[in-house]
């Protein structure tokens, strides 16, 4: 992806849903995608035959939750020029013991190049200037005198600039219109839905649509819908039964089916915690294995947008093709507004930033798909972010599980709660979205960094598991 690509792409709503591989989008599939624009960046230099050795330094919160999001492996398969949607497990399986067994790597499918696991993977817990996601490349030819480097952020799902870039962005908060329906806030958002007589999907369609083609957005959706799906159905018929790394958790996901599958009471009137809690675990379990899942808008947050949505499908109303679309193209222009304004990043502003902005796009879509207008979708969204405020981020032993598969499950329930108290006849909202999500930064910035994906306090010191 050239810069001009890069800066389209920046532009899409429909990016916050990015099909990849788990355990983190800010530190697996960010450090992976960063070394394959890297690959890009030799080629492009003229530079990728001389190349005789790399090294990454990850820095700040990449480094200090680096091994248990898996990021010096994801490096591997990034400096291999593979990208995160395009590489399978066993593809990155491969890679790795590769690199372990004969300290070689395939360089941008290139040629071999010499990798010493232990001294070109590198982890500085100070953070670089500009985000707390932070990460040095840099490519040495046969008589180690360096060729070139790059420095790149990882910002929250997925997202990868490089110094400059980041630079222009912050430099620039308050963006232009790229197209006539592009927003800054949701009062714009509001307004150009009033001015169109249109609904929010609509508005995200004709955006996707200017910048890429008609039915771009339909068809980006559908597919994510899918992997969603396939995501559900692998983890609620695993067969591995224990999630990797050092605190010995087991899935869950498939014995809660196979008691709903048994035991099914129509009548229950807790069912509706019982289904939510087996749609957003399989999917957080499938992420915490390392296994394909979509971005909604981060991996560590990716079960609460497709609980929501498959709750919604298979117990209160079959959504058509449409609808479905409808309802995840609703999400994305939520979505796009926290990457806009807020944050996307748990290092950056802890959990709130990522369960809570899954929370907040799933409750907007949920609403729409039951008859919500304009207005009540944007208060489903605020009120949904409302009660996430100050969420931390501290997984325990670096891993994308405690607390964060259990959150999953809260977060969808609080996006459904959320949607209905917005539904709620005589609702007035007092607090705008706009004014939530910049509450969510503010705050974000004010927890202490060991609170923001550090793993240097909180759940993360006082849960007695040794550090993966």
């Amino acid at each position: 992806m050239d810069n001009t690509q890069q800066e389209i792409y920046a532009q899409s709503m429909t990016s916050i849903f990015k099909i990849g591989i788990g355990p983190s989008s800010s530190h697996t599939i960010g450090p992976m995608d960063a070394c394959v624009r890297f690959c890009a960046l030799l080629q492009e230099k003229g530079l990728l035959e001389r190349v005789a050795r790399a090294r990454v330094t990850l820095h700040g919160s990449l480094a200090l939750t680096g091994k248990g999001h898996l990021s010096d492996l994801a490096c591997l398969v990034g400096l291999s020029g593979i990208s995160a949607r395009k590489v399978s497990v066993e593809q990155r399986h491969q890679i790795v013991q590769r690199v372990l067994k004969e300290q070689r790597l395939y360089l941008a499918q290139h040629h071999d190049i010499v990798f010493d696991f232990a001294h070109d993977i590198l982890f500085e817990n100070k953070a670089l200037s500009l985000h707390e996601n932070g990460m040095v490349v840099r490519a040495f030819d046969a008589q180690e005198q360096e060729l070139i480097q790059e420095v790149y952020y990882s910002t929250g799902g997925g997202f990868i600039y490089t110094q400059e870039e980041l630079q222009h962005r912050k430099s620039s908060p308050t963006h232009a219109k790229h197209t006539p329906f592009d927003f800054n806030n949701a009062k714009e958002l509001e307004s150009l839905c009033a001015k169109h007589h249109c609904h929010i999907a609509a508005i995200v369609q004709k955006h996707e649509s200017a910048l890429f083609g008609e039915d771009y957005a339909k068809n980006h959706c559908l597919e994510v819908y899918e992997a969603m799906l396939a995501c559900f159905e692998s983890g609620v018929h695993a067969k591995d039964k224990r999630l990797p790394g050092c605190i010995g958790m087991e899935r869950l996901a498939p014995s809660i089916q196979e008691r709903i599958a048994s035991q099914s009471n129509p009548q229950d009137p807790l069912a509706v915690m019982d289904y939510m809690t087996m749609y957003a675990r399989a999917i957080s379990e499938e992420n915490a294995c390392g296994n394909k899942v979509v971005t909604a808008p981060t991996n560590g947050a990716c079960g609460v947008v497709p609980a929501v949505l498959l709750y919604c499908h298979r117990h209160i109303k079959p959504l058509s093709q449409e609808e479905i679309v409808h309802f995840l193209l609703t999400c994305c222009a939520i979505g796009y507004l926290y990457k806009k304004n807020g944050s996307i990043s748990g290092a950056e502003a802890g959990c709130q930033a990522e369960v809570g902005a899954a929370s907040s796009m799933a409750a907007a879509g949920f609403a729409f798909v039951m008859g919500a207008g304009v207005h009540q979708v944007l208060s489903a969204a605020e009120i949904a972010m409302e009660h996430h405020l100050g969420l931390t981020c501290d997984p325990v032993g670096g891993l994308v599980q405690i607390p964060c598969i259990e959150r999953n499950v809260v977060g969808a329930i609080k996006a459904v709660t959320a949607a209905r108290l917005a539904l709620e006849h005589g609702y007035q909202a007092k607090v705008g979205l706009d004014e939530v999500i910049l509450t969510m930064l503010q705050v974000g910035k004010s927890i202490d960094s060991k609170y923001r994906e550090t793993s240097l306090g909180g759940l993360a010191v006082n849960v007695h598991i040794p550090r993966c």
